[in-house]
This record gives C-alpha cells, structure tokens and sequence, in this order.
C-alpha cells in the first residue's frame, strides 16, 4: 500500500499542550503525574493521574460551545486545529467533501455526563441539558470537529479500547491510499479524569495505587511495576498524499508506511501471554511497509506496567525480531505523564515523529531494574540516536493489537 505523509501535529497532554512545550519535557523525562485535585478522589483505590489544568490559555473555543461539549471534544478541537496550523492548511480553501476526520477513545466524555445525571437526579428533567445526548457519547468529538470546520467527507470513530486511536490512524492511512479524500485529520482523545471515569477505570484492576509516590508509580517493565496510571488529552495528525503534498510544496514530517492488528480473542480483557497475535500484527505491519524487522530503528512500547501485558509485549518483539531485538532501542514515554487510553497511540505517534526529527529516543522513566532482561528500554534519560524507521504498538483490553510503522523522510530504502 502506498505511503501517507504526516504533515501536521497537535498535541494537548499533561506533559505540555503544542509540540514544542510537549517535546522539552519528555526528552528531560519529566514526570507529570500527580495526585487528582479537581475533585475528592482519595477514597479511590487509584487515585493519581495525568492532567491538564490550562487548556483554556490555549483554546479558540467559544464560551458559546463550550457550555455544549465535553473536555474530550474540547481537547480534539484543541488539538485539531493545532495540527492544522503545523501543516499550513487554511480549512477553508479544502472541498469539504473530501476532507474526513478518523478519530478513536476508549470511554467517551463523562465529566457533562456525570454533571447532567447528578441534576437529572436533584431537580428532574428540567435540569438536564439538552446537549447531553450529544456530548458524551464516543464519536462526539468527530462531530464537532467535522462542525466547526465545515468537514462533510467520510469519517470514522473508533472505540477500541487503548488501540483506539492508533487503529483510527491505520483505517484513515488505508482510506487516503485508496484516493477517497484529499486530507483527513487523525488521532484520539480522552478525559478519564472524572468522577464515575476514575472509578470505571480502577475497576479495572490495573491501576497503580503507589498514591504515596505519584512521579513513580508508573514503572512498565519495571520488576516492581504496578499497574498504570491513567492520564488526559489528546493527540492529532494531519494526514495527506503524496501528491498533494508535492503540489501545495508542503513538508511532510514522516510517512505512515505499514500497519497490522489482530485480536488474541483469549479472555474479555487480558491478552494472551504468548504474545503470538501481538507478533502477528507487528509482522502484517512490517510486511505492508515492506520492510525486514532489521530495518526498524526504533520501538515505541505500550507499556501497561501489568505483568501479564509487558511479558506478552516483550514475548511479540523476541519472536519477531529474534536476536536483534536486543539491539533496537526502545521506550515508553507514557510513564512520564499517564496512559491516555483510547488517546494512546496517537501520542506516541505524535512522540515518534518527534523523536526521529530530533534524533533523540525519549526515555522510560521509573524503569530502574527491569523486569524481564535483554532489552534496550532506553530507561531514565534521553539518547541521541537517528531514528529512521520506528514501530508504533497499541494494545487494548480483550486482546486488541495494533501496531504502525512510520518512516522519516529520505531514508533510504
């Protein structure tokens, strides 16, 4: 299949909302998880997370519409108009019929949700909102991308758990190879740090709950992991041809080359320990780019920091690259601001892309003796290392595997 070129990023996530403010801190391999304080959360078995508290000195939204949508939907269209701002693109010189949006979350926005059922609750229906029934539900932030910016063409949304926006970026490369749009605007996000959202996610049973340590208590691969932490935001990618990009002399940050998923279809949430459908999808990946496992340069890590989930990665990336996989420098740079779910994969495309234009691996942090040896996990500071090709890996509860291969422009094939 042919290549997509990237030329656009935007990012908001606890580690800094712009791609400039957003590269400074991971490649210094900050933490930014903290304990909650945007409401009582201590009774939480987890209640410690990744958060964003100046949005609004970044936003050009209208109080207006902001009364109407859910921080997810609000982070989407931060980040969105972000991405379009990094690629030069004026929205309003596009066909709208062919322009789409392919956006992925795992629980949908339920701060408005959670406010409205308390007042359905105090006061009765009066109480209640009318844009409740659309600001809470997974492919809102979709649609209000799609209304502000006039966007009519064919757009999707993913709700797959964890992988969901990367598998939102591997169906929207797969629609532009196939020339049905022009452009289309890819990512995911997430706002978990609610009330009832915290407490679906600790029911979960993969939640840290070092609460006394909050900087350290993500440590995937970490011998004495935990469990994840959860974190906010959102992460989008200007998405275009290679030919348009040529004609309007545009810069193409990365090209999105190969993608592959696959479903263990064990249990309805842990994976398969033999990481065997995990491998599948990351050989699909490396086939459809047309590369060999030795061409990769890099791996961007899931990185749950659940025995169970880092033993299976690890298991995959063995089987697929065999004695090389010691050799490929790796990471996870989530442990420095929190597992952003359905946003996940996004972000670290958005950190991938970063990494290969300065030619520095951000670090997993807290990772101090691994868990499982023989790996280069890049741990507790940055390293200067050019990143031609890297490999994207997403994972998501019932098994759901994803994995993306992106390249740098003018690496030699």
């Amino acid at each position: 299949m042919d290549k997509i070129a990237i030329t656009g990023i935007g990012i908001v996530s606890p580690s800094g909302i712009g791609k400039r403010q957003f590269w400074a801190n991971i490649k210094s391999g900050r933490p930014f998880i903290k304990k909650i304080t945007r409401f009582d959360s201590a009774r939480y078995p987890s209640h410690i997370a990744g958060q964003i508290d100046d949005l609004e000195k970044y936003s050009h939204i209208s109080e207006r519409l902001l009364k109407k949508i859910d921080a997810f939907s609000h982070m989407a269209l931060v980040a969105s108009e972000m991405s379009l701002q990094d690629a030069g693109i004026d929205i309003k010189t596009e066909d709208p019929n062919l322009v789409g949006i392919f956006l992925g979350n795992a629980i949908g926005g339920w701060l408005y949700a959670e406010t409205e059922l308390r007042d359905l609750y105090l006061e009765g229906r009066e109480g209640v909102s009318p844009y409740m029934a659309s600001a809470w539900f997974p492919a809102a932030p979709q649609g209000q991308v799609s209304i502000y910016y006039g966007i009519k063409g064919f757009s999707k949304t993913v709700v797959a758990d964890r992988a969901g926006s990367l598998m939102a970026i591997g169906y929207a490369r797969r629609v532009l190879a196939e020339n049905k749009l022009n452009m289309i605007i890819a990512g995911g996000m997430e706002a978990p740090v609610t009330p009832y959202a915290l407490l679906c996610c600790n029911t979960y049973g993969a939640l840290s709950r070092d609460n006394e340590h909050p900087e350290s208590a993500y440590r995937p691969f970490d011998k004495d992991r935990s469990g994840f932490v959860i974190g906010e935001g959102a992460g989008i990618v200007v998405l275009e041809g290679l030919e348009r990009i040529k004609s309007r002399k545009a810069k193409a940050l990365a090209y999105i080359s190969g993608y592959g998923t696959s479903c263990d279809g064990i249990d309805r949430i842990n994976p398969a320990g033999d990481g065997i459908q995990l491998a599948r999808a990351i050989r699909m990946a490396l086939s459809d780019a047309r590369l060999n496992p030795a061409d990769i340069d890099y791996i961007s890590l899931d990185g749950l920091a659940v025995d169970i989930w880092d033993d299976s990665e690890i298991r995959a990336i063995k089987s697929v690259f065999q004695g090389k996989a010691g050799e490929i420098p790796m990471s996870c740079p989530k442990s420095m601001f929190g597992n952003l779910l359905g946003a996940s994969g996004a972000v670290d495309l958005v950190a991938t892309v970063l990494a290969m234009e300065n030619d520095l691996i951000p670090p997993t942090i807290n990772l101090e003796v691994p868990a499982v040896n023989g790996l280069d996990y890049v741990a507790g500071k940055a390293r200067e290392h050019k990143i031609g090709r890297a490999l994207i890996i997403s994972r998501g509860r019932g098994g759901i595997n994803s994995a993306l291969v992106v390249e740098k422009p003018d690496t030699p094939r």
